[in-house]
């Protein structure tokens, strides 16, 4: 129903480039630049700018580009009610999620999800916290799912499981541990850290904060992207690790790693849907629904 030539200018104008346009519509790129074109002529305005080579938005092209998501999306959410009415309802999905959530808590989501929704498409993207926001706000993903609260005041966030992170090292290691740490005592020992972005790494540098202990003072052996990288790091290394229970339970009941007990360290948190601001509708809608009256089945 929506006008194919929005579809085009939102392609070209994400990608900045036509022949990518072209390629993820399956359109000629004489066709992109047709609709482009016509899009200009019927608003009396350049959409686009070649600069040293490179396609930029105009600032029509920017103000056109605003409008576009939000007019599509409303396209969107109108077929997915129409069809959803008669019960042949489908959609597309597009959720983004941190690297705890996408690995340990969506996948059980999803499955229980797609159940009730078998003809709707599904897509995941994976990025720390602060990549999911970014392809938020790009309306490149139609929510996302992060580590911590409001860290966008354009975005809106629902609180909806609880997480604790854990202190780990391998069962059999050369650290000589005591059988408790203070935080203090934590600065001896090499770390492995998530990267800079991570919902994981902010919960750290906060609980360490509030102890007056900046993160540049630990010994952060290594950063790594993603939890999966750190529990095998971990494994070969003598190093210590924080990472969420839910990734660990496995390695914890095999003893393959252990809990190092830290006093008076807390790292808890909590898992949260984030939106753009004004109410959700259609297929994420309905996802977060789902969700929020769910989450117990995930724990």
């Amino acid at each position: 129903m929506s006008d194919f030539r929005l579809k085009v200018f939102r392609s070209a104008a994400r990608h900045l480039s036509f022949t990518k346009a072209s390629e993820e519509l399956y359109v000629s790129q004489p066709s992109v630049t047709r609709h482009i074109r016509e899009l200009e002529t019927e608003y009396g305005q350049r959409l686009f700018e070649r600069t040293g080579g490179r396609l930029l938005l105009t600032l029509a092209g920017e103000r056109m580009l605003e409008h576009v998501e939000r007019i599509l999306e409303a396209y969107s959410a109108l077929d997915y009610e129409m069809k959803k009415m008669s019960g042949t309802q489908g959609g597309t999905l597009r959720i983004g999620a941190s690297t705890t959530i996408a690995q340990y808590v969506l996948p059980q989501a999803l499955a229980l999800f797609s159940e009730k929704h078998s003809q709707a498409s599904i897509y995941l993207r994976n990025g720390n916290t602060e990549e999911i926001e970014q392809a938020l706000l790009t309306h490149e993903i139609d929510l996302g799912l992060v580590e911590g609260g409001s860290r966008q005041r354009v975005l809106s966030y629902i609180p909806f499981m609880k997480d604790e992170l854990v202190v780990v090292v391998r069962t059999h290691n050369g650290l000589d541990l005591p059988e408790e740490l203070s935080v203090a005592d934590l600065a001896a020992y090499p770390l492995v850290l998530r990267e800079q972005g991570s919902g994981t790494l902010d919960v750290l540098a906060a609980a360490l904060q509030a102890h007056g202990i900046p993160l540049t003072q630990l010994q952060s052996y290594v950063h790594l992207g993603s939890t999966e990288s750190i529990k095998r790091f971990l494994q070969y290394t003598d190093s210590i690790g924080f990472l969420s229970i839910r990734a660990v339970r496995d390695e914890l009941a095999s003893g393959v790693l252990k809990l190092i007990e830290v006093h008076d360290l807390p790292l808890t948190r909590e898992f949260s849907v984030v939106t753009r601001q004004g109410m959700q509708s259609g297929l994420s809608a309905d996802f977060v629904d789902f969700l929020m009256k769910n989450v117990r089945l995930l724990i």
